[in-house]
Parts: C-alpha cells; sequence; structure tokens
C-alpha cells in the first residue's frame, strides 16, 4: 500500500507542479502582461540552473548575443533591469561559485592576466569617470542613449556594469568547458543564436521592402538600429562568428557537420553584407587571408578562388559602392568625416591626463563636445576608434594593459590551436578566434571598443573556452 502511494505520488507530484505553475503563469500574465510570464519561464529555468550551473550557461551562450536585440526585452514588470538575462546571469553565476565541483580558487575562476590587465583599470577608470558627470556636454541630453549617463546609477551600469558582464558570462563558459568531457558541445548554442541573429536581420530587410542602393548610402546608417544594434556592430558581430565558422569548417572532418558550417557561415555573410559596415568588410577580408596564410593548402587557396568569384558574380554593385565609397576623395572621406570632424578635435583631450586618463567615456564632458555648437564636432558618445577611446579615458597606463591583455589572449589561443591533445576541430575554433581576434583590433581603428560590447560576444565566448581548456589542460 505504502509503496503504491509513493509511485502515485511520484507521478502526481510533477504534474500538479505544472498545473500550478501554468496556473500562475496564466494569473501572472492577466494581472500585469506578457513580461510576468517571461518572468515565470525564467525563474523555471533557474530552477533547473540550481542543479546544474551549466544549464544556464548554454542558456546564456543562445541567449547573449541575442541581448541587445529587438527579440529580447530589456525589462519586465516595469523595472529596469530585470530581465531575463540579468536574472540568468546571476543565477548562474551563484550555483556556479556554489558548485565547487573541482574546489576551484577564485584565483582560478578569474585568471589573474585578466584579473590585473583588464578588469582593475576597468573599475579605475569606470570610478575616475563618476567623479566627472556634472561636467557632460548639456547639448548630449538630445540623445536618447546618453540621457541616462547623467546620473551616477546609468553611468555605472552602462559603462562598468554591461561589459563586465560579458566578462562575467566568459568566465562561466570556462567553468563549464572546464568540467565538460566534450566543451565543442557549447559551440551549437552558438550556432542557433547566430541564426536566430542573421535571420531576424536578413528578415528585417526583406520585410521593410528597402532596397540595397539606399540600404547603402550614408543616410541610412541607422536603418538596422531598429533592431537594437547599428549597422556597424551586427556587421562585426558576423564577422567574428565568420571568423568561427570558417576555421573550425576547414579543420572538421564529418561531411554532415561541415555542410552545417558552410550553410552557417553562407548565413552570416549575407547578413553581414546587408549591414554595409565597412569596417566588417576589411575584418572579412583579413579573415579569409589569414586563413589562406596559415592553412597553406590546395583547399585554402580553393575556397578563396571560389570566394573571390562569388564576389565578382553575385555581390551587387551597392557593396562595391559602398567600400569604395570616399577613395576619391581623400582620407577625410574614406573615414566618413572622423578624421577632421572628430579625431583631431579630441587630441587635445589626451593631453590633460595622459598617464591614468579622464574616465570611463570621457568624451562625455570633453571641451571638444562641450563647445561641439561651435565647431564641427558632431553630438557623439564614442569617438570611433577604439585606441583614442582607451587613450582618452584610461591614458598611456590603461591602453597598455589592455594591449598587454590582448597580446595574452593571442598567445594562449595560438597555443591551443596547435595542442595535439585537443580535437581538430577545437584546434580549427581558437584558430578561428585568433583571426577574429585580429580582425577585430583592425577594425577598432574606426570604431567599436577595446573594452567588451555587445558584437564582441562570440569573441568573449572563445576566450571563456580559452580559459577553460587551458585549464583543463593544466
Amino acid at each position: 500500500m505504502a509503496k503504491a502511494l509513493n509511485n502515485l505520488l511520484a507521478h502526481r507530484l510533477p504534474l500538479a507542479g505544472l498545473a500550478a505553475l501554468g496556473t500562475l503563469g496564466g494569473a501572472a500574465v492577466a494581472l500585469a502582461g506578457p513580461g510576468a510570464l517571461i518572468l515565470c519561464a525564467t525563474l523555471l529555468g533557474c530552477a533547473f540552473i540550481l542543479r546544474d550551473f551549466r544549464f544556464g550557461v548554454v542558456l546564456l551562450v543562445v541567449l547573449m548575443p541575442l541581448a541587445p536585440s529587438i527579440l529580447f526585452p530589456h525589462a519586465m514588470l516595469g523595472i529596469t533591469g530585470l530581465n531575463p538575462l540579468n536574472l540568468l546571469l546571476a543565477v548562474t553565476f551563484g550555483a556556479c561559485l556554489l558548485s565547487r565541483l573541482d574546489g576551484a580558487s577564485p584565483h582560478r575562476f578569474l585568471p589573474l592576466p585578466l584579473l590585473w590587465l583588464f578588469v582593475l583599470p576597468m573599475l579605475a577608470a569606470g570610478a575616475l569617470g563618476t567623479q566627472h558627470l556634472g561636467e557632460i556636454a548639456p547639448a548630449l541630453a538630445i540623445l536618447s542613449e546618453a540621457r541616462s549617463y547623467f546620473e551616477p546609477l546609468g553611468y555605472l551600469r552602462d559603462f562598468v556594469a554591461k561589459p563586465l558582464s560579458l566578462v562575467l558570462f566568459a568566465l562561466l563558459v570556462a567553468a563549464t568547458a572546464a568540467r565538460s568531457a566534450r566543451p565543442e558541445r557549447l559551440l551549437l548554442a552558438a550556432l542557433i543564436s547566430l541564426w536566430m541573429m542573421a535571420t531576424l536581420v536578413i528578415g528585417f530587410v526583406l520585410y521593410s521592402g528597402v532596397g540595397l542602393e539606399r540600404l547603402a548610402s550614408d543616410e541610412s546608417r541607422e536603418f538596422l538600429s531598429a533592431l537594437g544594434l547599428h549597422a556597424n556592430d551586427l556587421g562585426r558581430l558576423f564577422a567574428v562568428a565568420y571568423a568561427l565558422l570558417l576555421f573550425s569548417w576547414g579543420a572538421c572532418s564529418s561531411p554532415a557537420l561541415r555542410l552545417v558550417l558552410l550553410a552557417s557561415m553562407a548565413v552570416a555573410v549575407v547578413a553581414m553584407m546587408l549591414t554595409f559596415s565597412r569596417g566588417a568588410f576589411v575584418a572579412f577580408l583579413l579573415i579569409n587571408l589569414l586563413y589562406v596564410l596559415w592553412r597553406r593548402n590546395a583547399g585554402a587557396f580553393a575556397f578563396l578562388a571560389l570566394l573571390a568569384l562569388a564576389g565578382l558574380l553575385l555581390l551587387p554593385d551597392a557593396v562595391y559602392e559602398r567600400a569604395s565609397s570616399g577613395f576619391d576623395s581623400g582620407a577625410d572621406a574614406v573615414s566618413a568625416g572622423r578624421i577632421k570632424g572628430l579625431w583631431l578635435p579630441l587630441l587635445p583631450e589626451t593631453l590633460r591626463s595622459p598617464i591614468y586618463g579622464n574616465g570611463l567615456g570621457s568624451i562625455l564632458w570633453s571641451d571638444a563636445m562641450r563647445r561641439s555648437a561651435n565647431v564641427t564636432v558632431p553630438p557623439v558618445t564614442h569617438p570611433h576608434n577604439a585606441y583614442l577611446q582607451a587613450l582618452l579615458d584610461m591614458g598611456v597606463v590603461g591602453l597598455a594593459l589592455l594591449c598587454g591583455y590582448f597580446v595574452h589572449v593571442w598567445r594562449r589561443l595560438r597555443a591551443l590551436a596547435a595542442d595535439p591533445a585537443l580535437s581538430a576541430q577545437l584546434r580549427g575554433f581558437f584558430l578561428g578566434a585568433s583571426a577574429a581576434l585580429a580582425a577585430v583590433l583592425v577594425s577598432d581603428l574606426t570604431d567599436s571598443s577595446l573594452l567588451p560590447r555587445p558584437e564582441h560576444v562570440y569573441l568573449w565566448l572563445a576566450i571563456g573556452m580559452m580559459y577553460g581548456l587551458h585549464g583543463q589542460r593544466a
């Protein structure tokens, strides 16, 4: 009798729990709207994460690239900052710390090069920046993305917490990879997110009905911003993903997996082309050049030849016109007016505090921006040059530390790419990550940042895999 009762409870209690959850979710939607249902689903996922934090890491790999897009809610129940990503990130981090599967120390969870060369300089620059919020140029108040910077909480959220969330994401990926027998399975989740992002961009362009010539014009650079990311950011996102796919495809021996990777590369290239980001085009060309130089076999040369032939035959004229824009009018035209309109006026700002900089986002309170009504400096929130931004914000010391960190990452990636103990697919992945890092550092000359941004999510995924596999090897 007792055994039968136990069996009945074992089957009925889960069903009762699901029924109660459905009832609670329906009531929440009726009372508080769809956001409450999303919150309930997130809480359900958190229950699985508490059992095994690696479940949360898989969800984060899928969701992190989608976080800035319109597919993802940025607030729930009317509370800014309460969103599924932040909740999943916090719960996964807590579950990871509680698990202590291998007794890892805090230093192993947070590698010392990452701490000393990257995290601490960024925190110091963020603390310095909070001292200048009262000096932000009033003209920037007209920009929607800059309105929150006038308050300390908004400033710290956007300039410190959001970049650090990508670092935390990479550390959680590292902890998962170090504890996994087949860490390459994480890449399947990344493929899912890539297809979702690429489909979003391609579908948005097709649904809008806008022509390629208009999409490629300088007046339409904000067209894709309705999706949550600027066209240049989306272009770099797809370029990094392409690098990881290309080198993984070149090292893979499974015909089925090669076909999946090839189809994913095609989707990423089409989505990248629709962004008409010249920085992404440069990164794309560099990635393919590195593929041929590093592989140096007949297959690599044949791939490059086919890619060049496809470009000549299939690419529309709008791509070539966008890529060659300004080449007949001087360097300033090629840079879209950044040299005279932004970089040269900002150079004197580097002398205000050349050693340790003026704090994160120092362009906001720069003299050039404060007198922008009287000169040709446009009202912007970043200098469109990652190295100039680092020099302004963190000085010579900060720029040197950041560059030193990326040298460290480059060496680790190259070492893993040559490690015979790893599978061929993982070696190709890490070789592609080193190519992506080189391409990002080159494209940063005209935009983006050396600090983590949403378009760098796949690069930080690779960095997390790097730390995880390095720890596993050790």
